[in-house]
């Protein structure tokens, strides 16, 4: 079967005309989550939990002051936990296979199903999440939620499921270790075994007896095809079969369609309607690019402005999932990201070279390219192992902010510094705010100052350090040549420090330079030449920093004088 190749599904024009994108990420569980207990593997009853319900008007209009226009909702969707829903009809999952207390919402124990944590009342559970999509909507805002097409929680199973859908593996031939019409990939003659989980002992150790009953084996989610997975592979998950034997030099069986990129595309068309207008796929890359290229274009049928993002590593791929497989965007993790860190972080071997050879790694495609410089899977920038200090980030948060006419996205609590301090759990005390626990995040809860998301409990500095990603972000969103214009790269030669970066976006109409200073605590002193190509035939006049919001000198001819402190940056619009 020879599927038709895609050009770039939308051009963001189509998606949100010229205005840049911007996300924030949050995760229910945690965002709205006034409890301060924050005890070492705590209960729900001990640690509390966010709700629905709290993120309402007052905590929307509080993003929209970061010029935010999409909220990406992370763990929707019912995934396996060790709290006890039973009562309300909703399986007890098996402690031997779930991360946790709260559980991984990378573990989907029912598609189509959301997380009972989330609601106040649980039978009511779904339409607390259709009226929080309507009131984020009613904001103005539009919403994201996790698809997670790899793999399913060891315990799947959908006690919700629409009428006529079948269940992952219903009709599996368990006999075959590999057939096409399968849903999972078997380990024929062997019993799945719980891997040697060498832990610190914790209270899930009580529900744990080391068994589960999974006869075969089923291969698990990380491509472990073995019965006893390692204790660092994805345990609590099961692969999906796309039709791809892995075990038979990866040879493919796509014609006739595979029955679960059927299911998968039932259940995104099931989320849309529910008014979800974006998807971030989770690791994308391990999907084969064949299902995305069969299945955006279908969904999009249903509803044409869905944005499909997705979590991709590997940059020799990235043009294939853009332009064959339909994606909107793809993360730039590996490229942007891995660069900006080192300098934040004032690493020996950091260079602003890597940033340039990071744009130009993606050249054709970097308005694809979505940038960050925190999300669930990433150090907080403030925590002891990364930065130890938000504030060290400021510059390069204006690059990516800045860099290209692609989304930015902010991860909730990163606007007020979070450290990530304290251990959590299963989710330890690794420079990361738990995805597997229920937490209290502080430097968010000071902002949400007990729902009234004023920021009433911040100091000083978090206020200060809030108002510096609003100004940014309102910059980067609401001109024209950060949304919309063309990029010059100030000749590293002419700045001669290799802890300074610049850059020329424009149109017609506006010309801005950014430069960046990731130094200390050395000043930067220069003079940028302003190209023709930039000017376009136009005298120079009247530079501002937008950021700061301070006139500048302009000097007789076409260049710029720079006087520019250690750890900060300017936006200079002439």
């Amino acid at each position: 079967m020879i599927l038709p190749t895609l050009i770039f599904s939308q051009t963001k024009s189509k998606i949100m005309g010229d205005k840049k994108i911007v996300i924030y990420q949050l995760l229910p569980r945690l965002f709205g989550n006034t409890n301060t207990t924050n005890k070492t593997y705590g209960s729900l009853e001990e640690n509390g939990t966010g709700k629905f319900n709290d993120i309402d008007e007052k905590a929307l209009n509080g993003l929209k002051e970061l010029s935010v226009n999409y909220v990406w909702y992370t763990g929707i969707i019912a995934h396996a936990s060790l709290t006890d829903y039973s009562k309300f009809g909703i399986p007890n999952s098996d402690a031997d296979v779930v991360k946790g207390i709260a559980g991984s919402p990378y573990a989907i124990r029912d598609y189509y199903d959301v997380d009972p944590d989330l609601a106040v009342n649980v039978p009511n559970r779904m339409q607390e999440f259709e009226n929080l999509v309507q009131r984020t909507h009613a904001a103005g805002l539009k919403v994201i939620i996790d698809f997670v097409p790899n793999h399913v929680a060891r315990g799947y199973h959908s006690n919700v499921k629409p009428k006529g859908v079948e269940d992952f593996g219903e009709n599996d031939d368990t006999t075959k270790s590999f057939s096409p019409k399968n849903d999972f990939y078997y380990l024929n003659g062997q019993n799945f075994m719980v891997p040697d989980i060498d832990k610190v002992p914790n209270p899930t150790d009580s529900l744990k007896d080391y068994q589960f009953n999974e006869s075969p084996a089923k291969a698990t989610g990380n491509n472990s095809f073995s019965a006893k997975p390692k204790d660092d592979d994805w345990y609590e998950t099961i692969k999906l079969n796309y039709g791809v034997d892995y075990q038979n030099g990866e040879k493919t069986y796509f014609d006739p369609i595979p029955p679960v990129w059927v299911k998968m595309k039932d259940i995104l068309v099931y989320w849309s309607k529910k008014g979800v207008d974006g998807f971030r796929c989770d690791v994308a890359e391990m999907v084969p690019v064949e299902f995305w290229q069969w299945m955006i274009p279908q969904v999009k049928k249903e509803k044409p402005d869905l944005i499909f993002i997705g979590e991709a590593y590997n940059p020799k791929v990235y043009s294939q999932y853009l332009n064959q497989g339909g994606f909107d965007y793809l993360y730039d993790k590996v490229g942007l990201y891995d660069a900006l860190k080192k300098l934040i972080r004032n690493q020996p071997d950091a260079d602003v070279a890597a940033i340039s050879q990071a744009k130009n790694e993606v050249q054709g495609f970097d308005d694809k390219m979505l940038r960050f410089l925190e999300n669930h899977d990433e150090e907080r920038i403030a925590s002891k192992g990364f930065a130890g200090d938000a504030n060290f980030a400021l510059p390069a948060m204006v690059v990516t902010a800045t860099l290209g006419k692609s989304p930015v996205m902010v991860y909730f609590g990163q606007e007020v510094g979070e450290p990530a301090k304290g251990i959590e759990g299963f989710g330890k005390d690794d420079n990361r705010t738990t995805i597997f626990d229920y937490w209290g995040v502080p430097n968010h809860q000071k902002w949400m100052n007990n729902g009234l998301f004023d920021g009433g409990q911040l100091d000083e500095n978090q206020k200060d350090l809030r108002e510096f990603y609003k100004n940014l972000l309102k910059i980067s969103s609401q001109n024209e040549a950060i949304s919309n214009g063309d990029f010059y790269e100030v000749p590293q030669q002419e700045i001669n420090n290799n802890r300074v970066y610049a850059y020329f976006r424009y149109t017609n109409d506006q010309r801005l330079l950014i430069i960046s200073n990731f130094n200390r605590t050395e000043s930067f002193e220069g003079k940028i030449n302003l190209p023709s190509i930039v000017l376009n035939n136009n005298q120079p006049k009247n530079p501002v920093d937008l950021l700061s919001n301070k006139n500048l000198e302009m000097p007789a001819g076409d260049a710029l004088n720079i006087k520019l402190a250690p750890n900060s940056s300017q936006i200079i619009q002439f």
